[in-house]
């Protein structure tokens, strides 16, 4: 059924509660952090440490940051994610200090779980199913999820990876803006305007569906998550993680558009890349992604 498609019931009890522990200590790390802030704030008064004492006290945790400790710790349903894999994003997270603009192409019972590791920035989800949007969002309004419709299918992948180069604005040079580039079929031309209007520091794509052939498959969220980092304006690269990693598509289009030489981490069935922008890195080629 495809509430549960990114869920595996069948994990052990202790994952859940892993990822309870996970959030708390999340939790514990931002109120440490906002507490180190305050204490450079006020570093020519005396005292510091009781300054840093009180702001780490007085630190209230986000109402997703309680559900998703309730969530994790009484549910049979964990995400799919192995905890090895969810490590390797909260890591990431957690170097920005939680306060990062982190988009998911993805929206399932792991949603609780990334908004609460990202109390301090955005966290925004893009789900391919309109309904199991309004599923979702029933029990857990808080979230920030829109409905994004895909032109591909799975059984397109092959064709789109031997012909998009004869496309112009599917170049590396000229696939931006992603709004409106009708032209290339791998462009996800027609998203909300907060995904254009914001940069991404972290993108994880862990769908849309790519195990049957009339599915969408994750060819296009690879290109366009490609074309959003190389054309990053701010400081730092941009952390992408692809799930599924295992399959030929993937691995293919990750090859292509991501980048092996980009490939930091490999955990399970996960690959984070940390992907520069073309403007800070001459090396990339104005007509080849790799």
């Amino acid at each position: 059924m495809i509430k549960n498609r990114n869920s595996l019931p069948e994990k052990p009890w202790f994952l859940g509660l892993s990822l309870a522990c996970l959030v708390a200590g999340a939790l514990l790390i931002t109120a440490f952090l906002r507490a180190d802030e305050a204490t450079s704030r006020l570093c020519s008064l005396t005292g510091g440490a009781r300054i840093k004492s009180a702001v780490a006290d007085d630190y209230s945790p986000t109402q997703t940051q309680l559900q998703a400790i309730l969530h994790y710790a009484t549910s049979k349903i964990v995400p799919q994610q192995s905890l090895g894999e969810i490590r390797v994003s909260f890591d990431a997270l957690q170097s920005r200090g939680g306060a990062a603009n982190f988009l998911v192409f993805g929206l399932g019972h792991d949603s609780l779980m990334w908004a609460s590791l990202n109390p301090r920035g955005t966290t925004l989800f893009l789900e391919e199913d309109p309904k199991w949007v309004q599923t979702v969002l029933k029990d857990a309004p808080q979230l920030r999820a829109h409905y994004v419709r895909y032109r591909t299918q799975l059984q397109q992948a092959d064709d789109l990876l031997a012909t998009y180069r004869a496309e112009p604005r599917c170049a590396p040079s000229r696939a931006a803006p992603l709004r409106g580039n009708e032209r290339c079929r791998l462009a996800l031309e027609n998203l909300p305007d907060e995904v254009y209007d914001r940069e991404w520091d972290l993108i994880m794509i862990d769908a849309p569906r790519g195990y049957f052939a009339e599915a969408p498959g994750r060819m296009a969220a690879i290109f366009s998550a490609a074309v959003m980092a190389r054309n990053r304006k701010g400081s730092g690269v941009t952390h992408v993680f692809l799930h599924d990693v295992d399959r030929r598509v993937e691995k293919a289009f990750a090859e292509e558009f991501l980048c092996r030489k980009y490939l930091v981490k490999a955990v399970g069935r996960l690959w984070h890349f940390e992907i520069p922008s073309a403007v800070a890195n001459v090396s990339h080629s104005g007509d080849r992604f790799c």
